[in-house]
Parts: structure tokens; C-alpha cells; sequence
């Protein structure tokens, strides 16, 4: 038998620009990466059930935005794990771009009066997300897909500093706890990008279950994914 890396499956040789250090049909025929994808149910499950109480709640629609765009960001990823499709790998990073601006202008506006617009910060928004999306469909380069996302994380770390330690600071155990798990998911991201040959060769001697664990990418999935809705409650 084939090493895991190189087994094929039911989507065909990958097209995207990116690969994760999950071995590719390892588990099922029909997924590439089995633990990626179904670890963006965090993504999914929790959004859409706050999508539903923000409704029931009566809420602003930026609220109910936020959660369906983060709901649209989990599909997205699911789609390009699954596939590792070129088109499907732009379903997952484009809305991550758009969704982290719909949460910066929840965060700009979080002070104004209820059912106001802020047209010129959403204009800035929109432009932003526009511009992003041409250079990025045209340069194919993800570390600038990267940059433009960590700017606007970026964006929404320090305001949501600001708002813990000068405005709401009874808020700060929410604050600080979804920045913290988001941080840590960040820290695997890295730690599977930078040992992947050596989490590969571990994967090999433990069994399929333990070596689970280590699917550190399918980690960065399940924690950014509970910082992210922690951080809409907040």
C-alpha cells in the first residue's frame, strides 16, 4: 500500500496553493483531509445556533452577519479540506477576509445608536474586502492572503483591548479568554506548518486514533473557531 501522502482519492490530484500536513486520504476515500474538514463543525454548529438566538433576540442584523459569516467561513474550509480544490481553497480564505470585517465594524459600532449605519466604515470595509479579493485571485499568493488577514486581526485585537480595559472592563475574563484560545490555535498553526515532517514520522508509530491528536491544523479549526464565537458574544 501507497504511504498515506500519497493515496488517491475520490477528488482527484489537489489543485490548490496550499497543503496541510494532514496525510491526504488517510481516513476516507472521499475526503483528502479527514480531520481538517470535520473539525470545522466549530465553525458551523455554535454560529448557527447564535444566528438563531440573535433572531430570536431581536438584535441588530450586523450581530446576525457576523455569525453567518463565520458559519460561511466553516463551510468554506470544510469544502477545501475535503477537496483541495484550487476554487474551494478561495471559498475558505476569501470569507475569512470578509468576516473579520463585518466583526470590525461590529466593533466600531458597538457604541452608536441602535439601527444606525456607519456608511463611510463600510464603504472602507467593502473597498478593503474588493480590493483583497482582485489582487489575491490574481497574485495566487497566499503569505499575502495571510498579511491581509493578520492586519485585520490585527484591527480587531486591539479594539477589543481598548473596550475590555477602558470602556466594559467587567468584560475582560471573555475578552481575554477568547484571545487567548485564538492565540493558542495560532501557535499550532505554526507548530504543524514548521515540524510537519517530524508530526508526520510520529503519526507513523502511534495508531490512528492517538495520532489524531496531533493534527494540529484540525486544532487551529476547533480553537479559532471557539475564540471566534467567543469573541461575537463578547
Amino acid at each position: 500500500m501507497a504511504p498515506a501522502a500519497d493515496r488517491e482519492g475520490y477528488w482527484g490530484p489537489p489543485t490548490s496553493t496550499l497543503e496541510w500536513c494532514e496525510e491526504n486520504y488517510a481516513v476516507s476515500y472521499y475526503i483528502a483531509e479527514f480531520w481538517n474538514t470535520v473539525s470545522n463543525l466549530i465553525f458551523i454548529l455554535p454560529p448557527i445556533y447564535g444566528a438563531i438566538q440573535t433572531y430570536k433576540d431581536g438584535l441588530e442584523k450586523r450581530y446576525l452577519a457576523a455569525y453567518l459569516c463565520l458559519t460561511a467561513v466553516g463551510l468554506g474550509s470544510w469544502c477545501f479540506h475535503m477537496t483541495l480544490k484550487y476554487e474551494m481553497q478561495l471559498l475558505d480564505e476569501l470569507p475569512m477576509i470578509y468576516s473579520c470585517c463585518v466583526f470590525v465594524y461590529c466593533l466600531y459600532e458597538c457604541f452608536k445608536s441602535k439601527n444606525t449605519v456607519n456608511y463611510p466604515l463600510l464603504f472602507l470595509l467593502i473597498t478593503y474586502s474588493f480590493v483583497v479579493s482582485i489582487v489575491y485571485l490574481n497574485l495566487k499568493e497566499p503569505v499575502f492572503h495571510q498579511i491581509m488577514y493578520g492586519t485585520l486581526v490585527s484591527i480587531i485585537v486591539l479594539r477589543s483591548v481598548y473596550i475590555v480595559l477602558w470602556v466594559y472592563p467587567w468584560l475582560r475574563g471573555l475578552g481575554y479568554t477568547s484571545l487567548t484560545v485564538f492565540l493558542m490555535g495560532f501557535f499550532l498553526w505554526n507548530v504543524d506548518n514548521i515540524f510537519c515532517d517530524k508530526l508526520r514520522a510520529l503519526r507513523e508509530k502511534m495508531p490512528p486514533v492517538v495520532g489524531a491528536v496531533t493534527q494540529f491544523h484540525a486544532w487551529w479549526h476547533i480553537l479559532t473557531g471557539l475564540g471566534s464565537y467567543l469573541h461575537i458574544l463578547l
